[in-house]
């Protein structure tokens, strides 16, 4: 899949931009752009009829300086190493935005899962993780679903790991089944914390959520959520999409309704309550609030002069490009950046982690709690952070993810 702007590009962009606000040399630049480990590796498929494809799979940890690798297991397409890379990165801000103890990584494998059998997709994940093995682990890496994977990949690569080291150890993936030491509250995480991010932001305007409507592009694992969760709080959320196109109804959809269709087995296309829309048409809706949920780069130079949102909520990882950043800066739109509004994931896969560690599990009203929290603290630095600096959103968290892992590289110290 070409892009005009890579994601590879929008990290390294968004980086230079926060070290020349930081004021950091070259060589620390050149250090926090670049990742500390990568691994290449072939994965064999033998499929169900018995022929033998080759896939690429890829493991990038970006950052290690403030602890464990941690960041999802992609199966796309599209995957490629530079992908990866940007990911990442991203994740490394990320992680130091909310003040987890974790460095940034991913992982991903160039295969589109729509086309393999659940068979043939536990064979590829085993696989992979087996090729990976030396450098994954609870102290090491740890991995999430992402993209293509889900709770029941992160079962196979738990398992796959921990018959490998002879005892069961959850604490190597997070966003696994609750039977296996999966936490409440995390396949919705992400999601939630979009609209704890969204709430905030709304906040500081002196908005309601009650009184805002919204348009979400993806419906999948975050903006399906993050779709809920609005609903819930009273926004009227009048369209949403998947990779299949989308649908508006500008009274605001039933999203209960619509979650029970997809359930069902239905498509968003085909929900009976709202009329057909585009994704990019979605984009450029006379909504309140923009979330784009689906994969990076769709608000470039061209679609952010079609936007009419006052808030962009970045659910996905690197939506916006470079380009697509100025367009909308100069237009006044407030835009809430990825490494800040969708890590409510990250957020509670660092407590699925510690519940792991600890073998000990919290109740899902103390998760909600424990997150609803973190993302609010983590809103108000960064707001505070823009207003005394007078940046925007991106680079006030930028700024505070890059120093924070600058500053553990400097304590640490070079060795040798």
């Amino acid at each position: 899949m070409s892009r005009v702007t890579s994601p590879l590009t929008t990290a390294q962009v968004q980086l230079a931009s926060a070290v020349e606000i930081l004021g950091y040399s070259p060589g620390l630049h050149e250090m926090l752009a670049t990742p500390r480990r990568e691994m290449n590796v072939a994965v064999p498929l033998r499929r169900d009829d018995g022929d033998i494809v080759m896939f690429r799979g890829y493991r990038v940890q970006h950052n290690i300086s403030r602890g464990p690798g941690k960041g999802g297991l992609r199966f796309a397409a599209s995957v490629d190493v530079d992908e990866v890379r940007a990911l990442a990165m991203w994740m490394t801000w990320k992680c130091a935005v909310v003040d987890v103890p974790y460095g940034g990584a991913k992982g991903g494998v160039t295969i589109d899962p729509r086309g393999y059998s659940d068979a043939e997709l536990e064979r590829v994940t085993r696989r992979y993780t087996s090729e990976i093995m030396p450098i994954i682990g609870p102290e090491r890496d740890i991995m999430a679903p992402d993209i293509g994977t889900d709770e029941q990949t992160m079962a196979w690569v738990m398992d796959t790991y921990s018959v490998n080291q002879g005892y069961t150890i959850p604490a190597v993936t997070t966003g696994k089944p609750l039977a296996v030491g999966g936490s409440l509250g995390r396949a919705t995480a992400t999601g939630r914390g979009v609209v704890h991010a969204t709430v905030a932001a709304l906040a500081d305007a002196g908005v309601d959520l009650r009184e805002v409507s919204a348009a979400v592009q993806g419906f999948g694992k975050v903006g399906s959520h993050a779709a809920h969760w609005l609903h819930e709080g009273g926004a009227r959320v009048v369209a949403v999409s998947d990779v299949d196109g989308g649908i508006r109804a500008d009274d605001g959809l039933d999203i209960p309704a619509l979650q029970r269709h997809l359930a069902g087995g239905g498509r968003v296309t085909d929900f009976p309550g709202g009329e057909p829309v585009s994704n990019t048409a979605l984009l450029a809706l006379d909504v309140d609030v923009l979330i784009p949920a689906a994969i990076e780069g769709v608000l470039d130079e061209a679609t952010a002069q079609g936007v009419k949102a006052h808030w962009v909520v970045e659910a996905a990882n690197g939506p916006t490009t470079p380009e697509g950043d100025r367009v909308l800066a100069d237009r006044g739109i407030v835009v809430v950046p990825d490494i800040l509004a969708n890590a409510g994931g990250v957020v509670v896969s660092y407590f699925e982690w510690v519940q792991a560690n600890q073998a000990y599990w919290w109740t899902a009203p103390e998760i909600a709690e424990r997150l609803e929290l973190r993302m609010r603290e983590a809103y108000a630095a960064v707001a505070q952070a823009a207003r005394e600096q007078s940046l925007s959103l991106r680079d006030a968290a930028l700024t505070i993810g890059v120093r924070r892992v600058a500053e553990a590289h400097q304590i640490r110290g070079l060795y040798p």
